[in-house]
């Protein structure tokens, strides 16, 4: 995150190096801001989607987080994401050739 003027940025999620702790990430890729401002990761290498809020020092598994596979709720190599008006979140599940969906609260 970076403020305006600010020289450095400022860790908002992982940052604690590779690993599939919960404070960290392997090879993130695509990321959303909600209006609270609660920052979503596609955390590809570790096949999850995690939900950061602002402060805390790790994160949460929203979907996936199962390993890689073909399951309702596994993904291999999710990487794209959006929410649709209703919260819905949807994940691009690359190597499974597939989107999925998910009823986020």
């Amino acid at each position: 995150k970076w403020k305006k003027g600010a020289k450095e940025g400022i860790v908002v999620a992982g940052g604690q190096g590779e690993g599939s702790a919960l404070t960290q990430l392997k090879c993130p890729d695509v990321i959303f801001v909600d209006t609270l401002g609660r920052l979503y990761v596609a955390d590809t290498w570790n096949h999850r989607v995690m939900r950061w809020t602002q402060g805390a020092n790790q994160g949460t598994v929203i979907a996936g987080g199962n390993g890689d596979g073909v399951g309702a709720n596994q993904f291999s190599l999710p990487f794209g994401l959006s929410f649709d008006r209703h919260g819905n979140l949807y994940v691009v599940d690359a190597n499974n050739n597939r989107v999925q969906r998910f009823s986020i609260e």
